[in-house]
């Protein structure tokens, strides 16, 4: 980075790679495959050992400065990602290449009013081609003669917008209006690797055009010791298709309120609620799956969030302190369907808390403590084979302690707990399965050298538990064991260091 009155210039650039991470049962990725999926699914002997991927980018951003109060802002990024390992997934990502640029433009001090206005443009593009290659699918084994074996799904997509925001400030009204534009493309192909040319199956999605606009308006206000903001935004989408589906209108108006009554210079409480909503996107509407099963659905509605917020907040010299509930009621939730391999809508409800707090035990020493719990249910069942009225990833109880000691200047050790309850309440009907109650610990210090060098030591999952975090809500591409859908198990111990040198 460098620069002058008039141009500052910021240029980075990585690279980075990955082995397979091991359970705490000693077994890679690849391994986790093969004791859990079936023949098909599990590697080829070749690619047993791969990485698991291996990742470039470079990004830079520059400021010119027209005047004073005027100032131009460029950025671009470039990532380019190799052979990604989606290991409980039924394929894996040959490459995945993202392109993000934006230009904005902003004007400061317009007036005594008139604070601020900003323009920006920005364009981004994807492409994530999914391929069975490492696959034993890719050579037939455990495969029916008549199902496409040796194939990659080809998705691209692009997205490109303009946003035009004002601010004011009208005695002591923070006033906020924009305006938002946005386009984005999806397309998608399946490729048949041996040939080159495109599968005689439909195209997996063919071309769905996803146009947005929308105003909106944001006005903050204190009065005395309350807070208050308030948001609204009104949302017009079209989506167009080129296959033979039905295109889509929607329209939204969404507005929010949210205010902080502080008690004294310590406590304070908030309370939020509002309404937004966002439309389906085109996998959910009208993708396709390489045996030429719809799992798209055309006519989904958008879905609606209705939600109030409430908590409590304190902060003085010993500790600070954070508790939240809400409450979300979900109006033609976007849901996956196992029984009918589709989406569909469904009204739900889901509700939790969680909280958070630091105290200062001593001037060296800090406790910090968090948690957090939510449950969801469907008010319906999604169909008469199709009854679980639990929503899927509702993660159960989980909370985390870590005990800070600054030893010395800079220098700080660090022993945190992580850990969940069992995770009881699930979605059988759509690939959950009930999780085993678990907790890890982690150690890390940091210790300075210099002034100029950092140190740090790292070990996770210190006693090398083997657990997993995340269910299996099936959602497309979950891949199945036996009766159950796969799990994939979370890292065992591993010991990391950085080195960290500034001049």
């Amino acid at each position: 980075s460098g620069g002058n009155d008039i141009v500052r210039v910021l240029v980075s650039g990585s690279s980075e790679s990955s082995d397979q991470y091991v359970d705490g049962n000693g077994d890679t990725l690849a391994e986790q495959v093969k004791n859990n999926a079936p023949l098909a699914n599990q590697y080829q002997t070749q690619y047993e050992d791969m990485q698991s991927y291996t990742k470039r980018s470079i990004m830079a951003k520059v400021f010119v400065s027209i005047t004073d109060d005027q100032e131009i802002q460029l950025s671009a990024t470039k990532n380019r990602s190799n052979d990604i390992l989606y290991s409980n997934s039924s394929m894996d990502a040959i490459y995945d290449d993202s392109n993000i640029y934006s230009v904005a433009y902003d004007i400061k001090n317009i007036s005594d009013i008139y604070k601020d206005i900003n323009l920006q443009y920005y364009y981004s593009d994807v492409e994530h081609p999914m391929s069975t290659e490492y696959r034993n699918q890719a050579i037939g084994l455990g495969m029916p003669m008549s199902t496409p074996k040796d194939m990659t799904s080809k998705l691209k997509t692009t997205m490109q917008g303009l946003k035009l925001k004002n601010n004011f400030d009208i005695e002591g009204h923070k006033l906020l209006l924009g305006l938002d534009g946005s386009k984005r493309t999806w397309d998608g192909d399946y490729i048949n690797n041996l040939t080159g040319l495109i599968h005689m199956v439909p195209k997996s999605i063919n071309n769905a055009l996803t146009k947005n606009m929308a105003a909106f308006a944001k006005l903050e206000k204190s009065f005395g010791d309350l807070d208050v903001a308030l948001g609204a935004r009104y949302d017009v989408t079209n989506i167009d298709y080129d296959g033979t589906a039905q295109s889509n209108d929607y329209n939204a108006f969404n507005a929010n309120m949210y205010t902080t009554y502080n008690i004294d210079k310590n406590n304070k409480i908030f309370f939020g609620l509002g309404q937004s909503s966002r439309v389906p996107d085109a996998r959910e509407l009208y993708f396709v799956s390489s045996l030429n099963i719809v799992v798209g659905t055309p006519n989904l509605n958008q879905t609606t969030n209705q939600e109030v917020d409430l908590g409590y907040e304190l902060k003085n010299d010993v500790m600070k302190f954070k508790i939240k509930g809400f409450y979300s009621k979900l109006r033609d939730y976007i849901y996956y369907n196992k029984t009918t391999t589709s989406f569909q809508n469904v009204d739900a409800r889901v509700y939790g808390t969680e909280l958070s707090a630091s105290v200062y035990a001593t001037d060296d020493i800090t406790v910090e403590m968090g948690a957090s719990y939510k449950k969801g249910t469907k008010d319906d069942a999604l169909s008469a084979t199709n009854t679980d009225k639990d929503l899927a990833d509702m993660a159960p109880l989980r909370g985390n302690v870590a005990v800070n000691y600054e030893y010395k200047d800079n220098s700080i050790a660090t022993l945190e707990t992580v850990m969940s309850d069992t995770w009881k309440t699930y979605d059988s009907d759509n690939g959950e399965q009930e999780l085993g109650a678990w907790a890890i610990l982690n150690l890390k210090v940091k210790h300075a050298v210099s002034k100029n060098f950092d140190f740090t030591l790292g070990v996770n999952n210190m006693f090398d538990r083997t657990y997993a975090q995340s269910n299996t809500y099936s959602d497309l591409t979950l891949l199945a064991a036996g009766a159950d859908t796969m799990l994939l198990n979370e890292p065992g111990r591993y010991v990391y260091t950085n080195l960290d040198f500034k001049f």
